[in-house]
């Protein structure tokens, strides 16, 4: 054996090559005794090594753990809020960091606004009311802000009336601002921070759908067809006396704002400027491929237009525009947008693509469903060399294939016992598909990290079809689902698998979506295993999914984090079939489920939303523990659930026991409780959202004082306390604040 050359030291063995080199080669001579006790004395070096460089990082709260920051801010006198590490927010090391600026501004508009958006995790908007007050004024002190009433001949001002953003003035008024009716804002001492919780989703190069076959030059952003509206990329705010704009917030587009941006844009550019533009700089909010060229469409040659009325046959596609630059240079207009629908038209004189891709922002509550989020922690990756790991791509010709009927076939073809498909863009996949598994094999196909394909399932060349999964024998075959958005359903064929996961997927409810948003199928499902797959468990995360129609033989369905909705009333949302035949034996935990249910056996709902009545066949086990439960259920024994809870305490206010309440009272307390949404059809950003004015014992009924239902891991009641308590701190003495929430 060669001794080391001490030249080339190996930082696993600093301290053997320090020792000379007649040392080490007698230890060489001697089976390397040496060598091996000091490797492990290495080991306590390099321990004690990352122990002092930990020590200096924490001196500072940037570098610092996070156990030390609680410390740091004890230093500061920084009051104590709670942690909402699940919502993203993973520490409060910005509220510390930031601590000694908010002090040196106290009570100014800038430092509200960030210190909102530091505890909550929101951005935020900060509006002093005073100055949106009609007043009479002293001629040497003219507010020109603050002239009276608004000019009708500016638009733009117009639209933005009664938002965080309107620069018109109002009458006083004397409602209290905090008293969480959102009224009450227009007056001296009144201070508003409005807040947006829906976050921007933002696709690259997806496949927009179009609205006519054969393709007329009419497109939907949405690649299920429907209508949506268009959210802004937020653009980062670098110092903390900013206000927040548009521009930097997530919320929907409007088309006065982005006409002008254009426009102007374009008039720079006829007069031989240097232009600019707010929305489609270094960050644009959307950006138009054709025919799969590198470079995006140019921000002059986007016009923005209202598309509303293209349901009418007689309506025409608006005429491309031709402009002229001072150097002899031209350049046109190509393609028609509205943010508002999400609607875009080829304009007439343009010709048309046969590809066309685009890029845009889209709205949700959270990270649940198939989306472009980070997902990396759920991700598999091949970790030894006989795994089948394969690229599917449309447009990249490095991709393995093309399609995923292709990379299907090779995989069945492969023989292999583990299998990874990763399809690495955001394309639409029109395709007709099955899975076949052996005894044993285990296939992944996800999207990759940042990615939202969508699969269009099609059954005989028609849309709306099924993934359909055979072979198996249910012999420890695993099929894994991760990051898709699937326009059909999923069939599970007898004994096909023992395992089925589901990882932040969409099956989208009602299989697929109309223009107005409607689903196109209500009254199917998005998932059926046929019977009796007795080994078969199924596991659900994070997902959207429509009606599951699992057989009581089936082992298990557990579901966590995730939405699951029957478009149509009446129909159940889980059970074995449409006549309510009991499902399988079922885990819920922080779900939110409209419909009806119907299973063997509850073995534990928790933190969850039943906005129908649930029949549990089974009720001597399991448990129902802090979820909202509709009268007429029958389910396992019951712990902190609603609507007992304000039952007992109306019948404790009444000085009756619960069964002395009438059968109308009742139904009164549980009308109460009942949860309300902001929206409930799939495919509106709020989509399973809260409503502002659902009961208070919801909106914080989950075990840790957060709300019921899938949205439960944004602790959304914990963030806004956090935020009240630090307005007590630095809310200038006489002023008041209320909280509003624009999304």
């Amino acid at each position: 054996m060669n001794a080391p050359n001490p030249s080339n030291p190996s930082s696993e063995e600093r301290l053997y090559n320090l020792l000379p080199a007649v040392y080490r080669i007698r230890d060489s001579e001697q089976g390397e005794p040496l060598r091996a006790l000091l490797a492990v004395m290495e080991q306590e070096f390099q321990r004690l090594e990352r122990d002092m460089d930990d020590l200096y990082a924490d001196w500072f709260i940037e570098t610092c753990a996070e156990w030390v920051i609680p410390y740091i801010g004890d230093l500061l006198g920084v009051r104590g809020l709670h942690t909402v590490g699940s919502a993203g927010i993973f520490s409060l090391r910005a509220y510390v960091a930031n601590t000694l600026r908010y002090r040196r501004r106290k009570g100014t508009a800038p430092v509200l606004e960030q210190l909102a958006r530091d505890v909550t995790g929101w951005p935020a908007r900060a509006v002093e009311f005073f100055q949106r007050l009609a007043t009479n004024q002293h001629l040497n002190h003219l507010r020109l802000h603050s002239l009276g009433t608004p000019d009708l001949r500016r638009g733009n001002e117009l639209a933005l009336l009664g938002g965080p953003f309107e620069t018109a003035t109002h009458t006083g008024e004397v409602r209290r601002i905090a008293s969480h009716r959102g009224q009450g804002r227009y007056n001296i001492p009144n201070v508003g921070l409005f807040l947006w919780r829906l976050q921007s989703y933002f696709l690259v190069r997806a496949t927009p759908q179009p609205v006519a076959d054969p393709d007329d030059g009419r497109y939907t952003f949405s690649p299920l067809g429907n209508d949506m509206p268009l959210f802004n990329r937020p653009q980062t705010e670098v110092a903390i006396t900013h206000l927040a704009q548009e521009i930097n917030v997530p919320d929907r587009l409007r088309r006065r704002a982005l006409f002008d941006d254009l426009e102007a844009y374009r008039a720079e550019l006829v007069e031989g400027k240097s232009p600019d533009t707010r929305y489609f700089g270094k960050q644009p909010v959307l950006q138009l491929f054709f025919d799969h060229a590198e470079s995006a469409l140019l921000p002059e040659e986007i016009l923005i237009c209202d598309l509303s009325g293209w349901e009418d046959p007689a309506w025409t596609r608006p005429n491309s525009q031709s402009f002229l630059r001072p150097d002899g240079s031209s350049f046109q207009t190509k393609v028609a947008v509205d943010p508002v629908l999400g609607r875009l038209a080829v304009l007439n004189g343009v010709p048309q693509p046969e590809e066309l891709e685009v890029s845009y922002a889209y709205g949700f509550s959270s990270d649940i469903g198939g989306g472009p989020y980070g997902r990396g922690d759920t991700l598999a990756t091949a970790e030894s060399a006989g795994v089948w790991d394969k690229r599917v791509d449309r447009t990249d010709s490095g991709a393995d294939f093309a399609t995923l009927a292709g990379a299907l076939a090779d995989w069945a073809a492969s023989g292999a016992q583990t299998g990874i498909l990763t399809i690495s863009d955001s394309a639409t996949y029109p395709e007709s598909l099955t899975v076949s598994l052996a005894p044993g094999q285990q296939l992944t196909i996800q999207a990759a990290d940042g990615q939202r394909p969508l699969l269009r399932l099609l059954e005989g060349g028609a849309p709306l079809g099924d993934l359909v999964i055979t072979g198996g024998g249910g012999q420890d075959a695993t099929l894994t689902l991760n990051g898709l958005l699937l326009e059909g359903g999923i069939r599970v064929e007898a004994e096909s698998l023992e395992r089925l996961q589901l990882l932040h997927c969409t099956l989208v409810p009602g299989r697929g979506l109309a223009p107005d948003g409607a689903p196109r199928q209500p009254d199917r499902p998005s998932l059926v295993v046929a019977e009796p797959n007795a080994d078969l468990r199924v596991t659900i995360h994070r997902c959207i999914l429509g009606p599951l129609r699992l057989p009581q033989s089936m082992a298990e369905l557990t579901a966590t984090d995730s939405i699951l909705d029957a478009p149509q009333e009446g129909l159940p949302v889980l059970a074995a079939d449409d006549g309510g035949e009991p499902g399988p034996k079922t885990t819920l935990e922080r779900c939110t489920l409209f419909g009806p249910v119907h299973i063997r056996e509850l073995a534990l709902g928790s933190e969850t939303l039943f906005t129908d009545p649930v029949v549990a066949v089974r009720r001597q086990s399991g448990c129902t523990r802090f979820c909202h439960v509709p009268l007429g259920s029958r389910v396992p024994r019951r712990f902190r659930c609603q609507p007992d809870l304000a039952l007992e305490a109306y019948a404790q206010a009444q000085g009756v026991p619960v069964d002395g309440l009438s059968e109308q009272e009742r139904a009164r307390v549980a009308v109460r409780v009942t949860p309300t949404f902001t929206a409930v059809r799939y495919g509106e950003p709020a989509y399973a959202q809260l409503s502002r004015t659902v009961a208070e014992e919801i909106r914080t009924g989950a075990e840790d004082g957060a709300e019921m239902g899938a949205f439960q891991h944004l602790k959304q009641p914990q963030r806004e306390a956090n935020l009240r308590t630090a307005l007590d701190e630095y809310l200038r003495f006489g002023l008041e604040a209320g909280i509003f929430y624009v999304t």
